[in-house]
Parts: C-alpha cells; sequence; structure tokens
C-alpha cells in the first residue's frame, strides 16, 4: 500500500514548529502578566463579528495567521474574567499554571473514560483528597464534570436511583410524585437538572427565605409536612453553599438534620463557596457540608483552575457505580494490559470521552497548596467588606444585602420609580468603559448592582476605581445629561 505523504499531521518543518509555540506561549504570558493595560472589556466590532461567518477552509494556513488572527480578533474580546477588574459573575481568574496544565494535558491528549493509565490515577487522587477536603467517608466516590450543572444533575440520577434502585434505570420515572426542596434563590441549573432527569421542574418546591437570606428551615419542615399530606412523596433537599445572588450560606447543618430524620436526600450546591474548607477563617461557615449525601463545587471558580473544572462528590459511591455503570461489551476488564483496572470514571458518570481536567487541578494544588488558597479566597471576602464599608460611607449608594462571603450588592439610590432602570443603565456603561464589570440581580424585586469578588487578582484599587465609577456615571444620569455611555 502507498500511502500519501500528507496522511501525518505532524509538523514537516519541527524547528519552525517549535518556534512558533514558543512565540505563542510567550504572547500568552505577556497578556496575563499585562492586564492591567487592557480594558476589561469591550464591545465586538461589527467587522470582527462577521470575519467569524466566513465558510469552512478548504486548505489549510499557516500557524503563525492562524496565531495573528487570534491575537487580533480574539483575544482583545473575550469575556475579560482574567482581569482584576472582572467582578460580574462568578468566573475565576485563572493562573499560569493552569494554563501551562492545559498545554500538557493537550500534548497528552489523554481519554479518560477508562483504561489503566496514570491520568486516572491523578483523578483518583484528587477524589481522595475531596474526602480530605470536605471530611467525606472512605466510602465516598467523585468525578470530574463540566461544572455543577452537570454535577446537580448526575446527584439526581444518583439521588434516584437511592430512592427506588436500579430499576428505575429501565423503567423511568414513571408517575413517580417525588419532590424537591431549595431555596427561591436556588440557581436556574436545578430546574434544568429537574427537566433533564425525567421529574420535571414542576417538582421543585421553593421554600422562603429568613432575614438572612437563607432557607427558612422552619417553612421547609412546614412544606414537607404539607406535601407528605397531600401524597407526594418529599425526595430531596438542595442547601446552598454561597448563594449565586448574595453569597448567602444555608444552615446546612440544620438542613442535614432534618433530611436525616425525613429520611430525604441531602445536596450541597457549592459552587460558589464549598472550596472556602481550605480557609481556617471561611471553613466553620460551612458547618454541616461534610453531611451532604452529594456535593456538586467548581475548582474553576474560587479555585483558579482554568474552564471547566467542576467536580461531584457522592457520600456512597457505591450508588455512583450502580447509577452508571455499563455491561458493554467493549468496556470489558481484563486482569492485565490497557484494560485492567477496576476503578473506571466512565462507571461514575455519563461520560464515556472525557479530557484530563483533574491534570489542571492536580497541578493547582500542587503549586500553590491549599493554604495559599484559602487565605486567597478570605482575602476576597475581605475586599468584599471593604466595598459593603465603602458604600456605606456614600450617601447616594445603598448596601441591598448582608455581605456572607466574596459578594456585595449595592445600589445607587433613586427614586423608586427610576432606580431599577438607572442601576441597569449603570452595569451596562461600566461594562463599556472597560473599567470594570459587574452585573445586576434582583434583590427583594429590586435591581442591584452586585459585585463578585473571585479573581486573584482583584486589589482595593480596582474596588476604589469601581465605587468612583458608579457614583459618577449615577450622578451623571440622574441629571439625564446623557443616555448611555
Amino acid at each position: 500500500m502507498t500511502e500519501p505523504t500528507s496522511s501525518s499531521l505532524d509538523p514537516d518543518d519541527w524547528d519552525s514548529e517549535r518556534h512558533q509555540a514558543h512565540a505563542m506561549l510567550d504572547d500568552l504570558l505577556d497578556y496575563v502578566q499585562n492586564l492591567t493595560e487592557r480594558p476589561v472589556w469591550q464591545p465586538i466590532p461589527v467587522s470582527v463579528r462577521r470575519s467569524f461567518q466566513e465558510n469552512s477552509p478548504c486548505t489549510g494556513q499557516s500557524l503563525e495567521e492562524i496565531h495573528q488572527r487570534f491575537m487580533e480578533d480574539i483575544l482583545p474580546y473575550a469575556v475579560g474574567n482574567a482581569h482584576p477588574g472582572f467582578m460580574g459573575w462568578v468566573h475565576g481568574g485563572g493562573t499560569v499554571t493552569g494554563m501551562l496544565a492545559e498545554m500538557l494535558a493537550g500534548g497528552l491528549n489523554a481519554n479518560l473514560g477508562g483504561r489503566d493509565q496514570i491520568p486516572v490515577a491523578v483523578e483518583q487522587q484528587i477524589v481522595r483528597w475531596a474526602r480530605e477536603w470536605f471530611r467525606f467517608p472512605e466510602t465516598a466516590q467523585g468525578i470530574f464534570t463540566t461544572g455543577t450543572s452537570q454535577a446537580t444533575l448526575m446527584a439526581l440520577w444518583v439521588a434516584r436511583v437511592a430512592q427506588w434502585g436500579e430499576k428505575i434505570r429501565q423503567e423511568g420515572v414513571g408517575l413517580h410524585t417525588l419532590t424537591v426542596y431549595a431555596a427561591s434563590t436556588v440557581h436556574g441549573s436545578l430546574l434544568k437538572a429537574l427537566d433533564l432527569s425525567g421529574l420535571g421542574e414542576k417538582s421543585l418546591h421553593l421554600v422562603d427565605l429568613d432575614e438572612s437570606g437563607r432557607m427558612d428551615v422552619s417553612a421547609l419542615h412546614v412544606q414537607i409536612g404539607k406535601d407528605r399530606q397531600a401524597g407526594l412523596t418529599p425526595f430531596m433537599v438542595v442547601g446552598s453553599a454561597g448563594t449565586v445572588d448574595t453569597g448567602a450560606i444555608d444552615d446546612l447543618t440544620a438542613l442535614a438534620t432534618l433530611c436525616r430524620t425525613q429520611s430525604l436526600w441531602f445536596h450541597v450546591d457549592g459552587a460558589l463557596g464549598a472550596l472556602g474548607c481550605w480557609s481556617t477563617e471561611l471553613a466553620p461557615l460551612f458547618q454541616g457540608i461534610e453531611q451532604a449525601d452529594s456535593l456538586a463545587f467548581d475548582f474553576h471558580k474560587w479555585g483558579q483552575v482554568p474552564y471547566d473544572a467542576g467536580f461531584l462528590l457522592i457520600r456512597a459511591g457505591s450508588l455512583q457505580r450502580r447509577t452508571f455503570a455499563s455491561s458493554d461489551r467493549y468496556l470489558a476488564r481484563e486482569e492485565r494490559g490497557t484494560a485492567a483496572g477496576e476503578d473506571w470514571p466512565c462507571d461514575l458518570g455519563p461520560d464515556l470521552s472525557r479530557g484530563f481536567r483533574a491534570l489542571k487541578t492536580w497541578m493547582t494544588v500542587r503549586r500553590y497548596g491549599t493554604e495559599r488558597l484559602g487565605a486567597m479566597m478570605a482575602h476576597t471576602c475581605a475586599l468584599a467588606r471593604f466595598v459593603a464599608e465603602r458604600v456605606s460611607r456614600e450617601v447616594s449608594l445603598e448596601l441591598m444585602a448582608p455581605v456572607t462571603l466574596n459578594i456585595v450588592c449595592f445600589r445607587h439610590r433613586a427614586e423608586p420609580a427610576q432606580a431599577n432602570a438607572l442601576n441597569a443603565q449603570i452595569a451596562i456603561a461600566l461594562q463599556e468603559s472597560g473599567i470594570a464589570v459587574l452585573s445586576t440581580t434582583l434583590v427583594r424585586g429590586q435591581r442591584v448592582l452586585r459585585v463578585a469578588l473571585v479573581n486573584h487578582r482583584t486589589r482595593v484599587r480596582d474596588l476604589e476605581s469601581l465605587i468612583c465609577a458608579v457614583l459618577h456615571l449615577g450622578k451623571r444620569f440622574s441629571t439625564g445629561r446623557i443616555q448611555s455611555s
């Protein structure tokens, strides 16, 4: 057989490829090092947006040409969460270590669905670390996911098997009237998970908040009783280790006790705050998380690992295996060879093809250690308290929710009829200015400015710039001299 000369995709000139690869790495290192010289975010020009509507190329380009296109048309118009002025959503800032880990993982190109390979052992080591961090038993099992949204869906699948046995994998939920409980501020990913799991969004019963913005445990107890009397089957309670809106932490110990006495599955959404357990200062806030039946969280938020790196931890690891393991013939295990080994990730989740997400997490924790990472998290909370204190000193600003962790909700004062529109306009103008990015949310039905301090690069000077810009824009919009900025 005569093979075509172009069958391999390796470089024709390795020295030239190596030179270009170093140039690409240097450009990214320069980008991270000089972030503050760039706007946090900027609108995408029409010409750039249109350029990504071109047809698929039939012939290839040089790596240098593609790199140039990246530098000109992609890098400047990212969402900006690496920048210290990005405070809009709960996005981690990433690190150089994580960036390099992504490069190494890409070069290795490992598929972590299974097989006898050390990358699987790396992921299993992080499972053991997670048991230690959250004080879960040795029977606990875990797996990397795309994020807490996927992890929540997987936790629902495991909880269904815990409730009804493995037969539900063949029979489906049928007419089971299962009900799930969460605070009224629950993340929207739970609704999507209920939809995809077959339980349906109507199975979610929302519970009122107490004065601290946490799920009202007494109200939850009453609701469960009413539902049982109505012939429904209470099934799961979802507690929050930091709500996405305000950072409030549910009383996890009280929820765990209620779930134990009521024989309910206790799931904790730890996307925002769970890794605060790395901080000796913050860990007490999450008391009770160790009693969860399932815990979903993200390394790519407070943990600063590059996207994506979510994680699911299940107390009863055997249940996770019963939920996802398959007997497909091509997944048969052997005593020796590449098909050896009992613990394959494909037995613990829905994915057979999986990237090496564990490497960037493993390298990040190895590089910085949990003490330094925990201190960084505590510092972001201190910055949040600084913002709250600055807001309290300005007569034109008002704090709209207690500051529990690293999220601050405040607003610019205005006449009630104009307040929501004014604060929404301030947020957009601030984003477009390139000074800072914050978001808005609703607190007690009122539109507020939301500052999420997740980035390890953010400093007091960035927050001073933010407050000054909000005051300036609020004054200008209030006097009606401009309509946009």
